[in-house]
């Protein structure tokens, strides 16, 4: 049996992150997203210590310090960013279209 490989053949090195353990942080690119053009940020989660966040993907905290994707529309303004888990925002399209929310739930 062969060793496990952990570059591709040919040895070329990829110029994007493709995602996974890969994915660099403070990277920011686009994606379509409910018909319109979002801005995407991975971020580490250490410059929020103290702060928490509301997954829209799931409706859970994202505890401070916790890596995670901050997500916004591109003619959005600052209020409209929206801070989610990372694997949330990849089954975006695979959730029901609204989270139902207890009525005594925190809405931050």
């Amino acid at each position: 049996m062969s060793p496990r490989r952990n570059r591709p053949k040919g040895g070329d090195q990829p110029t994007e992150p493709t995602g996974g353990a890969g994915e660099r942080f403070g990277l920011q690119r686009s994606e379509t997203y409910q018909g319109e053009e979002w801005s995407v940020r991975h971020v580490s989660g250490a410059s929020a210590q103290g702060k928490r966040y509301r997954c829209p993907g799931c409706d859970q905290e994202i505890p401070s310090g916790v890596p995670h994707v901050v997500a916004w529309p591109e003619y959005g303004g600052v209020d409209d960013r929206r801070h989610w888990h990372k694997a949330c925002w990849n089954a975006k399209d695979r959730r029901t279209s609204r989270v139902q929310r207890s009525r005594n739930a925190p809405r931050y």
